[in-house]
């Protein structure tokens, strides 16, 4: 398994496939790149170098207990670091629910590095009480509960990776309790996305994919993030499961939109993006 560093701390990604045509995905909250083992094979057979990266303090990057080490700008930097690693000037960049926040904060800050991006459930304006509920039982869960959380990690990293579906929802329990709290802590703490402000300015073509009955992904905030991005299209997914279970209409979107991406003229920076970096 491949990694870098970045300031220090190790970063794991795998690579499926080869070519200029580099797609960078990047996982949900707790989760790991494992969430595409199914998606990187497919996009990779239709052309593309696909990279699935574990965030710092998810899967097996390097997991720090404290809370200073995390946040959707210290993300976003460390994709940046990867493309530098790989020695790739543009990317399409996509992700789901965290993911796609960093996304966005990617093609904020550093616009000339992003040919595309794909944003499956975004997490914007309208999940801050989706959010709160369920997530503040989660922390809570983590920092008082951390004793039995490390004897049910133990647990369930003993059994063998088999099932994709079922091995989504394990990885969540096979995460020590303090990194995965501190995750939380930093996000909470820090901004989550970009302002609306800063999402209107985004030129870069997006393919933005939600679905309903989700309070945590709802989908008013992909519609509201498809009409905020001047060059977006919406698509809806039938459930939070359909491009795990039944992924090939979805597949066929995203192979569609990474062929317009890379045949389009890449869309130039405005200079004040050009000289603006990450806060």
């Amino acid at each position: 398994m491949p990694r870098f560093e970045h300031l220090g701390r190790s970063i794991a990604y795998d690579v499926h496939g080869e070519g200029d045509r580099v797609l960078v995905l990047i996982h949900g909250l707790l989760m790991n790149r494992h969430m595409y083992d199914r998606l990187a094979p497919e996009m990779a057979a239709r052309g593309n170098r696909v990279v699935a990266v574990d965030l710092l303090g998810h899967g097996e990057s390097d997991r720090p207990a404290e809370m200073v080490n995390y946040g959707i700008n210290f993300f976003a930097q460390q994709v940046i670091a990867l493309l530098d690693h790989l020695g790739a000037e543009q990317a399409v960049i996509g992700g789901t629910s965290l993911g796609a926040n960093t996304t966005l904060t990617i093609a904020r800050a550093e616009p000339e590095r992003v040919r595309g991006m794909m944003l499956e459930m975004p997490v914007l304006d309208n999940a801050l009480l989706g959010v709160s509920v369920i997530f503040t039982p989660i922390l809570l869960g983590l920092r008082f509960g951390a004793p039995l959380w490390r004897r049910t990690a133990a647990l369930t990293r003993r059994i063998p990776r088999s099932a994709y579906i079922l091995d989504l929802w394990l990885d969540l329990a096979r995460q020590d309790p303090e990194p995965s709290a501190a995750v939380l802590e930093g996000l909470v703490l820090g901004p989550g996305a970009p302002h609306h402000d800063e999402r209107v300015k985004i030129q870069q073509p997006a393919l933005v994919i939600g679905h309903r009955a989700d309070p945590l992904h709802p989908f008013s905030d992909s519609g509201m993030l498809a009409e905020e991005l001047p060059n977006a299209r919406l698509i809806e997914a039938k459930s939070i499961l359909e491009w795990r279970i039944a992924p090939e209409r979805l597949d066929d979107e995203l192979g569609r939109f990474l062929d317009e991406a890379w045949a389009e003229a890449a869309v130039p920076a405005p200079a004040e993006a050009r000289l603006s970096r990450l806060r």
